[in-house]
């Protein structure tokens, strides 16, 4: 009998090794998927920020959106007319929020130098994309650079915008209502400038009065030195940092621009209101009223007019070095150059490979310039231009990198 018992206990002991046995693949099945599960939530936000960029992109280039990816922009878009009251005066802005989401996080988007302003139409369609996506987005107009004035006026209304945002942005204190804690006063909030006003938002960011305000900023083809930038103008060449060359032929616009700005340093003073009507429409891209404003101009004048215009001409050129060096303070109040290297907001840099208004090595000069734990990202890619994204024939890769930096922002963006 005792050896009986004895081996009974055996075969109990053997059957429940048996079945632990049996079931410990099942217990580490079950482990397993609950990591994955997550390790896909800890990632999702990230996986859903690469979509939206997808989409997004999609959306500013005119091409349809993949189905797959519309479920992720398909957020109704609210645009509402605004006037905000700026210390510096009133200032026209559009407010975009997604219907569902009023409180959603906040992002300011400042216009380039064009005269549509906060109505360009890729402006309009870049925010209303980004908006889809679960931001509010704000665009106010910056009426200096509205009028292809870029200067330093123009940095205190891009920091009280950005003031003014953070302050909408603090959540609403009825859900503080019986709590004892007190409501922000503000949540900063990202500022993503386009061209020159991105250079200018950098400048703001650098301001101790403003940088409190402001979360993140994103620099998207703008210049680090403006002297540097007016000296390509008329050479084809910019200096990058390793002491290279970057040539390019420059793109009308810029010289004019520069012209339109300073246009006493280049005809005399009884010419300048006959002038500048030429030239203000030309930039306008109004070819009637260029039409009508030639035609009223006198033979000096008209003389004067294509002189202006023929941006490769000997005279030309002098005159605009002569106006360099006659604003080298004005040109170093637009010029992040010398406010980077301390600058302790997070700074995401873009700059399309084949720009000819702001050459991309003025992106790299940035880059070299700023903290490493400053610059979360830059990249210089041939998938854009100037700002339109028309690259030529880009990689699959090169297109991968582009989402993975709108990726980026748009998950600075949306967190909290």
């Amino acid at each position: 009998m005792p050896h009986r018992s004895s081996t009974s206990r055996l075969a109990v002991r053997l059957r429940r090794r048996r079945k632990a046995l049996a079931e410990r693949p099942l217990l580490y099945s079950a482990i397993a998927l609950l990591l994955l599960a997550l390790l896909l939530a800890l990632a999702w936000p990230f996986t859903l920020a690469h979509l939206q960029a997808i989409a997004v992109l999609d959306l500013v280039a005119n091409k349809p959106v993949p189905a797959l990816l519309r479920h992720f922009v398909v957020e109704p878009v609210t645009a509402t007319e605004l006037t905000l009251p700026l210390p510096s005066g009133p200032v026209r802005a559009r407010l975009y929020t997604p219907t569902n989401h009023p409180d959603a996080p906040a992002l300011v988007v400042l216009h380039g130098v064009h005269y549509l302003g906060m109505d360009e139409p890729r402006l309009v369609a870049f925010a209303t994309a980004m908006s889809s996506c679960g931001l509010r987005v704000l665009t106010p107009e910056l009426p200096g650079i509205k009028d292809y004035q870029v200067d330093a006026h123009t940095i205190p209304i891009i920091g009280d915008t950005a003031k003014w945002m953070a302050e909408q942005n603090a959540l609403p204190r009825d859900q503080y209502r019986n709590q004892i804690i007190t409501p922000p006063a503000f949540i900063p909030v990202g500022v993503m400038g386009l061209s020159f006003s991105g250079s200018l938002s950098l400048l703001a960011a650098a301001n101790p009065e403003y940088r409190p305000y402001i979360r993140f900023v994103v620099a998207i083809g703008s210049q680090d030195e403006m002297a540097r930038v007016a000296a390509f103008y008329r050479t084809g060449e910019d200096e990058l940092p390793n002491g290279t060359e970057e040539a390019l032929k420059p793109h009308e616009y810029g010289p004019l621009v520069i012209e339109y700005e300073h246009l006493s340093d280049f005809a005399p003073q009884h010419d300048l209101p006959a002038l500048r009507a030429v030239l203000r429409a030309h930039l306008y891209e109004d070819k009637a009223a260029e039409a009508a404003a030639l035609a009223r101009l006198t033979p000096p004048q008209l003389a004067e007019a294509d002189q202006l215009m023929d941006i490769n001409s000997p005279i030309t050129r002098q005159r605009l070095a002569a106006a360099e060096a006659r604003h080298v303070q004005d040109m170093a109040g637009v010029s992040p150059h010398g406010h980077l290297a301390h600058l302790t907001t997070p700074v995401y840099l873009l700059h399309g490979a084949a720009d000819n208004i702001i050459p991309s090595a003025e992106t790299e000069w940035m880059e070299s310039e700023l903290p490493s734990e400053t610059l979360k990202a830059a990249l210089i890619s041939p998938v854009i231009s100037h700002l339109d994204v028309n690259g030529a024939d880009p990689s699959p890769l090169d297109q991968l990198r582009l989402v993975h930096f709108f990726a980026l922002v748009l998950h600075a963006a949306e967190s909290h």
